[in-house]
C-alpha cells in the first residue's frame, strides 16, 4: 500500500498479523493419499509430510530394494513427458505427473514439504487437483518463523508457439487469463486471481481430458513401444471427449481450459517462490508452460525476489 512520504507507517496501521505471504508454512499434520497413475497405470502410496522453512517441496522415491532417491521440486529438473510435468534428478531418478499437487501445495501457501512415493509417477485420482485439495486442507498450514520472498515480475515476459502464447505480465498478485477453442465447443475461457477458496471451487474440480478417438491410438502406441502413456487413463481418470460433449457432464463450466490452467499453476510451482504477475495463456500446454518458466527465470532483469 502507497504511504505519504514523512508520516509513520505504523501510525494508521489496522493492528492485525502479519498478511498470508509473510511467513513461509508448511503443513500442521502429515496426510497420505494412494491410486493408480495416469501414464504408468501402476498404484502408488504418497505421504506428504511437514518440513522445516527454506526446505521447498522435495520428492523422496523409494527404489528397488529400498534404496531412497530425492527429487527436489525444481523448473530446471523438468524433463519433457507426454501430457504431463516430469522432473528427472541429477542421478537419473524420475517423477512424473506432479502438476496437480504441485499446483495444490503452491496455492494453499505450503512452502515446505516431504513428498514421499514408492513409485514413478503421482496417482491421479479423478483427473483434477481436488482430491489433493481436500487433502491439504484436512491437514492444515503451520505457519513458519521464516520469510517467504515473493518473486515479482518487472517486466513483460512472452513465448509463443503458432496459435498458442503465453505472457506473463507485472502484477500485484497471481492472476491467469485463459482462453481454448476445442472443435465442436468453440471458444473457452477463464479469468482470474489464484487464491485457495478460488482455486478450490473453480480449478481444481476440472480434470485432466482427451479426445476418445485419440486416446485409443496412444494406448497402443503405449503397448508397442513400452512407453508408459495413457495407461492409466479411463473415463474414471479422465474427462473423456467424444464428438462435442463431455461424457458423463462437465464438473465445471468450461472445464478444458479451466484444467489448462489449474496444470499452468502448477508447472509454474515449480519456480519455487510465490509468483506475482498476469499470465495470459491462448491454447497453452505443458511445453509453452516450462518455455515461458524458461524464459522468465533466465531473464533476471525481468523479475525480482522482494
Amino acid at each position: 500500500m502507497p504511504m505519504d512520504e514523512g508520516r509513520d507507517p505504523a501510525a494508521n496501521a489496522p493492528v492485525a498479523g502479519p498478511g498470508p505471504e509473510a511467513g513461509q508454512g508448511t503443513l500442521a499434520a502429515p496426510f497420505e493419499r494412494a491410486g493408480p497413475g495416469l501414464h504408468t497405470g501402476r498404484h502408488a502410496v504418497v505421504r506428504v509430510v511437514p518440513a522445516p522453512a527454506g526446505h521447498g517441496i522435495l520428492f523422496r522415491r523409494t527404489l528397488r530394494g529400498g534404496r531412497r532417491a530425492d527429487v527436489p521440486a525444481d523448473w530446471r529438473l523438468r524433463e519433457p513427458q507426454p501430457l504431463c510435468t516430469a522432473l528427472r534428478s541429477a542421478d537419473g531418478v524420475l517423477i512424473r505427473t506432479v502438476e496437480h499437487l504441485m499446483a495444490a501445495l503452491y496455492v494453499h501457501r505450503i512452502d515446505n514439504a516431504l513428498v514421499e512415493i514408492d513409485a514413478e509417477e503421482l496417482p491421479i485420482f479423478d483427473g483434477s487437483a481436488a482430491p489433493w485439495c481436500d487433502a491439504i486442507r484436512a491437514a492444515g498450514r503451520r505457519a513458519l518463523d521464516a520469510p517467504r520472498p515473493v518473486l515479482r515480475v518487472r517486466r513483460r515476459v512472452a513465448v509463443a508457439d503458432g496459435r498458442r502464447s503465453l505472457v506473463i505480465d507485472p502484477c500485484d498478485h497471481l492472476r491467469v487469463s485463459a482462453r481454448l477453442e476445442l472443435a465442436h465447443f468453440g471458444a473457452m475461457h477463464w479469468e482470474g486471481p489464484v487464491d485457495p477458496d478460488g482455486f478450490d471451487r473453480d480449478l481444481a474440480p476440472s480434470r485432466s481430458f482427451g479426445r476418445l478417438k485419440w486416446a485409443v491410438p496412444m494406448k497402443l502406441y503405449s503397448v508397442l513401444t513400452g512407453r508408459p502413456v495413457l495407461r492409466g487413463a479411463n473415463l474414471s481418470t479422465t474427462a473423456g471427449i467424444l464428438g462435442g460433449r463431455i461424457l458423463g457432464g462437465m464438473k465445471v463450466p468450461d472445464e478444458p481450459v479451466r484444467h489448462r490452467a489449474l496444470d499452468l499453476v502448477g508447472d509454474l510451482a515449480l519456480v519455487g517462490h510465490p509468483v506475482h504477475g498476469a499470465l495470459s495463456a491462448a491454447h497453452t500446454g505443458h511445453e509453452l508452460n516450462h518455455a515461458l518458466i524458461a524464459a522468465l527465470m533466465n531473464d533476471e532483469a525481468a523479475w525480482e525476489l522482494a
